[in-house]
């Protein structure tokens, strides 16, 4: 899973990061369309834009990143078989073609999916990108020293699971056929009807075998896409693209690549990125970041001026921030006790820890406020803005506690995970107005994603989140509720340890779907039956608003990813 935090980075093996970002995409107040804010007729070719991030852009190769190719820097460089539809909201979670001429083509009970690449596609070299060259960018993305990359291709793929790489296997991977240069055929172990979300991943760019230096081939990957790496400094600290001049926008419709130059500038502290972003001036009038919002204070400040807010750009990602029950651990394994908790919530209190209703949104449902995951509006155990105290009282009654009872929560120390310290202390207050005392266990970063996603350490209660891959129920119902995907040796991410058979089939059954608006709406569904076991408390969305520097134009936030997309940015 992603997690869009302060910094976008993500969490534990296989994410379960923190953000601050969420629903219907949305620019400033003048919506800064294509005509910009100066009576400019449109968007102009050239110029410099400057990104001002948090986290440096580490690992630059595509095998290594996990990412779906959305609105920050790798989409630049990296085309994939398929990718996200550029557009603000909605319709931005759409995917489309990219590299390839459609989705996807799959047979009957989608084992098998064909593509077919577009002509006349070059590298920065001039040299053409063949199906053979996707197929071996695929193979080292599964290479030990390669590692990073999103984990479904090796449970997905017909004998991929103990695959090592091409460079200990020549052999490479029979689940992958390239009957020609143009045509690539994928065979799976089972039905996924979501596998052109799955094709926006890094890991299916292009690689030529012949340009391939293994861990070093982040230092120069050879382009796919509009732009080149010409400076790659402290591994992704200072990042400096140059126009590609063997990409055609006859073969890429969704990337406009307005700039001639993108600088790259990272590991920056969030204070300083949002003044230099607020100041705007010479080179950071040109400028945005992808990874740092605005804090309650900042917010407060730029809200109050009007060429400030019609400088911010606000996103919704698919991200729920929870708790969550471990139903093996006294008391919690009483569903009127988790029930309890649940009527308890004081989200109002919640949300104002988090930053405030402009930063964060209630949350009654697991899936994000969003069509493309199938919501489905619910609220099991309604407590209203604060909490009903008096519900919880009365259930933990009937389970044996008259008097209340005392639990511990567990929590990060660290102001990455959505300021967590202050977000346990909202909890701990509204449960203690039902009789329930919380004592709470602040962690140390390591230690708390260590504990917590561990089976045999695993607390009781506990702070969680989640984000979503791409925007579907499946990536978020899945790994948190798939009985079939509990870790007992590993990186567990089922908090509640669920293993329920009817669950486990209606996932399967969702995923032989390859209409995307029919299985929306089974996750939906899902989603709903799954939340009547109380085995989480939904507590917020967040949101992400950032700056973006005055001479910016042609502001573009999809609801995939909830972030300014630099491959739509134009400068004056």
């Amino acid at each position: 899973m992603r997690h869009p935090s302060r910094t976008a980075r993500r969490l534990a093996a296989a994410t379960v990061g923190l953000v601050v970002a969420a629903g219907a995409a949305a620019c400033g107040p003048e919506d800064n369309d294509a005509k910009g804010s100066s009576g400019d007729s449109g968007p102009h070719k050239g110029g410099t834009l400057t990104v001002l991030n948090s986290s440096p852009q580490q690992n630059f190769d595509p095998a290594r990143l996990y990412t779906s190719g959305g609105g920050n820097v790798p989409s630049l460089v990296f085309r994939t078989l398929t990718t996200r539809n550029r557009e603000n909201g909605a319709a931005g979670t759409q995917v489309v073609p990219d590299l390839a001429t459609d989705t996807g083509r799959p047979n009957k009970d989608a084992t098998v999916w064909t593509y077919t690449l577009k002509k006349d596609l070059k590298y920065e070299d001039g040299t053409p990108i063949t199906s053979a060259d996707i197929k071996y960018g695929i193979e080292r993305s599964f290479a030990p020293e390669l590692s990073g990359g999103a984990p479904y291709l090796r449970d997905w793929l017909v004998g991929a699971a103990d695959y090592q790489g091409p460079y200990k296997d020549k052999k490479g991977l029979s689940a992958i056929e390239t009957p020609d240069d143009r045509t690539i055929v994928f065979r799976l172990n089972k039905p996924e009807g979501e596998f052109p979300y799955l094709a926006t991943q890094t890991q299916f760019t292009p690689v030529p075998k012949s340009k391939d230096t293994g861990a070093k081939y982040e230092e120069h990957p050879v382009s796919s896409g509009p732009y080149k790496v010409v400076k790659n400094e402290n591994d992704g600290e200072h990042l400096v693209l140059e126009r590609n001049p063997h990409w055609s926008a006859a073969t890429d419709a969704e990337r406009k690549a307005y700039p001639d130059t993108i600088d790259v500038r990272s590991g920056l502290d969030s204070s300083v990125i949002n003044q230099r972003l607020s100041a705007s001036q010479g080179a950071d009038a040109a400028a945005v970041t992808t990874d740092t919002n605005l804090g309650p204070a900042e917010l407060a400040k730029v809200t109050g001026d009007k060429e400030l807010a019609a400088r911010v750009g606000t996103g919704h990602f698919g991200y729920t921030n929870y708790l969550a029950f471990n139903p093996t651990v006294k008391p919690f394994d009483d569903p009127e006790v988790r029930q309890a908790i649940s009527y308890a919530i004081d989200r109002s209190s919640v949300i104002n820890a988090a930053g405030g209703s402009a930063l964060a949104e209630p949350a009654t449902t697991f899936l994000p406020d969003q069509k493309s995951f199938g919501h489905t509006p619910y609220d099991l155990f309604p407590a209203g803005e604060t909490g009903d105290p008096a519900k919880a009282r009365e259930l933990l009654k009937k389970a044996g506690h008259p008097n209340g009872l005392t639990i511990t929560l567990t929590h990060s120390n660290s102001k990455d995970f959505e300021t967590s310290p202050e977000i346990a202390t909202a909890v701990q207050d509204a449960l203690k107005k039902a009789g329930i005392t919380v004592k709470l266990q602040g962690l140390e970063d390591n230690d708390y994603s260590d504990k917590i996603h561990n089976v045999s350490t695993e607390p009781g209660l506990f702070l969680a989140h989640w984000g979503a891959d791409w925007p579907s129920g499946g990536p978020f119902l899945a790994p948190i509720f798939d009985g079939r995907q509990i870790v007992k040796d590993g990186a567990n991410f089922n908090t509640g340890l669920l293993d329920d058979t009817s669950v486990n089939d209606e996932i399967d059954a969702i995923n032989k779907l390859t209409d995307l608006d029919a299985a929306a709406q089974r996750w939906g569904a899902l989603d709903k039956k799954i939340g009547a076991q109380a085995l989480t408390v939904p507590l917020f969305h967040p949101v992400y608003k950032r700056l973006y520097g005055k001479d910016v134009k042609n502001i573009v936030i999809s609801d995939w990813t909830g972030v300014l997309d630099i491959s739509q940015a134009a400068v004056k």
